[in-house]
């Protein structure tokens, strides 16, 4: 990799490149899955190439090629550099990266268990059994349709750049998820997954054990049958809700990590749901939240999906401040544009899918920090009001504001206890106002760095994975309704 990254390099120089940097990239991805009983996929692919930009005549080219030989390394290189020469005719100003960034390190995931050197026999037996568990639940005339899936990534990475960087990254990521779907003679669906959707992180493969994916399954497959004869969800125009950990991280995701883009706040980057309401003029002058709701962008914490030890710029992972004490204090950045915009360094989150894609700003872990509650504190603290257990459905505008949510399951709260089972609960609202009626949050020990593994932005389309540390959360003057 290392000669591969020279040579890219100097080509480029040669060529009349002001700048370059190369990504050589090798992923394997392992995903298992079981249905109703059977073994359903076992799937093993790997995807090696580089990824080269280029900045010549002021402006950015890109190219990617799966071929080492020299003759396609050397056409890889002029189809860049004629990118950028073709862009120049139509920029507007030159790209100013500021001040160079010629790190060298390694950066390695920390795991325990290497999950490819798990037998293949034991992960399938333990997703056999875990399907077996939700399948043995008494149904009641009800129809279940049982999945149980796991996913393996093991990425290495080599980043070199025209100004001296060198870096080599291997990051490893496990998930599992499981899914109950219940249907009845009257046309009900209802769905249960556990953990939530597909919960994955920067680990091994202790990661799906401590899961526990055979304990909880019998749990959510009789929730599944449960929802199919609950009550539906009262409306309420203004009403208290609680959210889960998991239905916290999916609401920070959509309205708290989206709209901090830069690229979206300057409109470079419009597709899979829009722009964002933090113009530039927000910048420290706008309360985001009640001084109790804090943000970071944080690249570092442990285990977190977006979790790394340099971004493709070769900009060391960075825990940036985006709202402290409910004040809006940060974007996410690239080299670029906090040059253009005096902001300083970048704070590291330019990432790509695969070496065939151009580096984008994406969320790195986009974390709710703890308060001080502990869930059943929260829950008898709230007389009345409705809490909301894992994401169904989101719906939000193209400028990241007005939002919709539905969730798996509901329990309402009355006197301070879970009362009765709701299903198809949902709530809507306004980010700011919404974040502004947050009232209570819990603390570390209900605190979990979800992954969310299927995020999409760009065009061509790149789904990338973040990670959202969060607590479950209070929230006041709630519209909540249920879904005809």
């Amino acid at each position: 990799m290392k000669d591969l990254s020279a040579r890219v390099l100097n080509m480029a120089q040669m060529r009349g490149a002001s700048y370059a940097d190369v990504r050589v990239v090798n992923r394997t991805i392992q995903m298992l899955g079981v249905k109703d009983g059977r073994v359903q996929e076992m799937i093993q692919n790997e995807s090696q190439g580089f990824g080269i930009r280029v900045i010549a005549d002021g402006a950015w080219g890109f190219a990617a090629c799966s071929r080492d030989d020299y003759p396609d390394v050397d056409a890889t290189v002029n189809h860049a550099l004629q990118i950028a020469r073709a862009s120049a005719l139509t920029k507007t100003r030159d790209v100013r990266l500021g001040a160079p960034e010629a790190n060298k390190g390694t950066f390695r995931s920390a795991y325990k268990m290497d999950p490819f050197m798990v037998s293949m026999s034991d992960k399938i037996n333990l997703l056999l059994k875990a399907d077996s568990e939700m399948r043995r639940m008494k149904t009641n005339h009800a129809h279940l349709v049982t999945t149980a899936e796991l996913v393996f990534v093991r990425e290495e990475k080599t980043f070199g750049s025209t100004e001296g960087a060198y870096i080599q990254q291997e990051i490893l990521e496990s998930g599992c998820e499981l899914q109950v779907l219940a249907t009845d003679e009257a046309g009900g669906v209802q769905v249960r997954t556990y953990p939530w959707g597909r919960h994955q992180q920067t680990r091994g493969f202790e990661f799906v054990l401590e899961q526990q994916l055979v304990e909880n399954a019998p749990r959510i497959a009789e929730e599944a049958i449960m929802l199919l004869t609950a009550d539906p969800c009262p409306a309420y125009d203004a009403t208290t809700v609680i959210l889960s950990g998991n239905q916290t991280a999916l609401q920070v995701h959509e309205s708290c990590g989206h709209p901090i883009e830069l690229d979206r706040v300057l409109k470079q980057e419009a597709s899979l749901a829009g722009t964002s309401f933090l113009t530039l003029e927000k910048l420290n002058n706008f309360q985001y939240g009640s001084e109790i709701v804090n943000l970071t962008a944080d690249g570092t914490v442990p285990g977190g999906l977006g979790t790394f030890g340099y971004d493709d710029e070769g900009v060391p992972a960075q825990r940036a401040d985006v709202v402290k004490d409910g004040r809006f204090v940060g974007y996410m950045t690239n080299r670029e544009l906090a040059t253009e915009l005096n902001l300083g360094r970048s704070n590291g989150t330019m990432r790509a899918e695969s070496w065939n894609r151009i580096p984008l700003i994406r969320m790195t872990n986009i974390n709710l920090l703890p308060g001080a509650w502990k869930l059943d504190d929260l829950i008898a603290d709230t007389d009345d009001g409705i809490y909301f257990d894992t994401n169904r459905s989101w719906s939000i505008d193209d400028k990241r504001l007005n939002f919709q949510s539905g969730a798996e399951l509901a329990w309402e709260i009355k006197g301070g206890k879970k009362t009765r089972l709701l299903k198809n609960p949902i709530y809507t609202g306004v980010t700011p106002t919404f974040w502004r009626n947050c009232d209570a949050i819990c603390g570390e020990s209900d605190w979990v760095v979800w992954g969310t593994p299927r995020c999409g932005k760009g065009q061509p389309p790149q789904t990338i994975r973040t990670g959202h540390g969060a607590s479950p959360a209070r929230f006041r003057n709630v519209k909540v309704f249920s879904k005809s």
